[in-house]
């Protein structure tokens, strides 16, 4: 039992090391905003808020750091990845919504919501009209959204711990080690994303979209993640080249990062064989043919236009990415649409992408064993099979663990969408509603038909802010986390009172 309570005490000093070190180094994302105060010199009033959280973020990551008793990092198990990765969101979620509260732009369950939006790249907002806030904040949610879209996992292994943290990586649900050193393929990953958000930024410029907006966009439509600098979204700037960008800025983002990794290394004959790209690309196809025809007369007079904003809305639903260029709230007409809308959402961007949903990886193995489970039963003749995907640039064989994982999260992930879709009826929504604004929420997604706003009563603000964490971390690695804590925690106390 000592031996036992002395790992216990150890896992708690590598848990509270880490999460310091992180916060520590945090103080410096919270400051990045007030960079565009060279441009903005008018707002400066406003960087106390964020100074002021950056100090609390500071002396928090060192107090806990110095709690922790340790002088280095340690190799990081997948159980004390899980306990990590569950304190570092939390906390990056609370402190990210100080600023929002310091000045007064949001109470706290607001500011709550919109750093929760912001991290797991969802989208939905309290804030009423965009226009109106400081640009300092337009910039620290399109920050939120680049950073969550990536994942404290990389940003520590890439920039803080390295190759020690490769609990974290899989705790955080990521499945592509592109390159056999896990710190080598965090940075790789972040080169990745920070070149296609550049690209995006002077794709957008150059197809007429003013710089500051430009930035914005770019990062949060890699990021999958939505908020935008106007009120209207995309629609409001109504130009066809920016739509253009967008959508294959939020195909970039609904891809994983192993088969950009196989991309970038011109391995094109691999990169065939993934499954994921080819159901993700031809399920918006043709979705979008078959949702537009039935808007003409209903929703556009003509096909070019009906087209235009089907396809858009499409993408935007199953990247996860919540663009819009329609008012959504006028396709209560059209409820073969919202539903479509809904379906996609649930179904999500790629394994190990910037999007959320159930994830296509998940869902061509399961096609795929349904696929040859009929085959092989209509077969007179009995065949050992070993069924293989391809992730990346690796070859993988469905086994029966892997099956069960994926059963289990499907099972929790419907649970979790019923619960929600249930309070929101509580509160006296209707059914279809509820289905597309709790889709929206877990699905880290964005799209809104006017549900979400500042005026809606605590049980649903809260309700959606825990649906978007719940999705984000994709509920196993959350409860995995609590149950190791309050197993720790009994160990602990049943310790100290020998």
């Amino acid at each position: 039992m000592n031996d036992y309570l002395s790992v216990v005490v150890r896992r708690f000093r590598i848990v509270l090391w880490n999460v310091g070190t992180l916060f520590t180094w945090f103080s410096v994302i919270l400051l990045f905003p007030l960079v565009f105060l060279i441009f903005y010199p008018e707002e400066v009033h406003y960087a106390l808020g964020f100074v002021e959280s950056a100090v609390l973020s500071f002396m928090f990551g060192i107090a806990i750091k110095l709690a922790s008793n340790i002088k280095e990092s340690h190799v990081i198990t997948v159980q004390e990845g899980a306990v990590i990765v569950l304190f570092s969101w939390i906390f990056a979620i609370f402190f990210s919504a100080l600023p929002f509260v310091f000045m007064k732009i949001l109470n706290f369950s607001q500011a709550v919501f919109e750093a929760t939006s912001g991290w797991t790249t969802t989208g939905l907002t309290m804030i009423t009209d965009v226009t109106k806030i400081p640009r300092i904040f337009l910039v620290w949610r399109s920050t939120m959204q680049f950073i969550g879209g990536a994942g404290f996992a990389i940003i520590m292994l890439a920039a803080l711990i390295g190759p020690l943290g490769i609990g974290l990586y899989s705790a955080e649900g990521r499945v592509d080690n592109i390159l056999p050193n896990i710190k080598q393929s965090a940075k790789i990953m972040m080169i990745i994303y920070i070149t296609y958000a550049v690209f995006g930024f002077f794709a957008l410029w150059i197809a007429g979209m003013p710089p500051f907006d430009a930035f914005n966009h770019s990062l949060t439509a890699l990021a999958t993640g939505g908020f935008s600098t106007k009120n209207g979204s995309i629609g409001e700037f109504n130009n066809l080249r920016i739509e253009v960008v967008t959508i294959f800025l939020m195909f970039l983002g609904a891809t994983g990062f192993g088969i950009h990794y196989t991309l970038w290394k011109g391995n094109i004959k691999v990169l065939l064989k993934n499954g994921e790209p080819w159901l993700l690309f031809s399920t918006a196809f043709l979705m979008t043919l078959f949702v537009f025809p039935q808007t003409i007369g209903v929703l556009y007079r003509s096909a070019g236009e009906g087209f235009r904003r089907t396809l858009f809305q499409i993408v935007s639903a199953i990247t996860g990415t919540g663009f819009s260029t329609a008012d959504l709230s006028k396709w209560n007409v059209f409820p073969l649409g919202l539903f479509v809308l809904t379906v996609l959402m649930m179904l999500g961007g790629m394994m190990d992408s910037t999007a959320g949903g159930l994830k296509q990886f998940r869902l061509f193995v399961l096609g795929k064993v349904i696929f040859y489970t009929v085959v092989d039963f209509v077969n007179p003749k009995r065949i050992v099979r070993r069924i293989e995907v391809w992730k990346g640039e690796s070859v993988r064989y469905v086994n029966p663990s892997m099956l069960k994982d994926m059963l289990v999260f499907f099972g929790i992930y419907f649970v979790t969408y019923f619960v929600g879709v249930f309070i929101l009826l509580s509160y006296g929504y209707s059914l279809s509603d509820s289905m597309f604004e709790f889709s929206s929420a877990m699905n880290g997604v964005g799209l809104s038909i006017g549900l979400t706003g500042p005026d809606d009563p605590l049980g649903v603000i809260w309700t959606m802010t825990i649906g978007m964490f719940l999705g984000r971390l994709e509920f196993i690695v959350i409860l995995y986390a609590i149950m190791r804590i309050i197993k720790d925690l009994r160990i602990l106390i049943s310790g100290s009172r020998r």
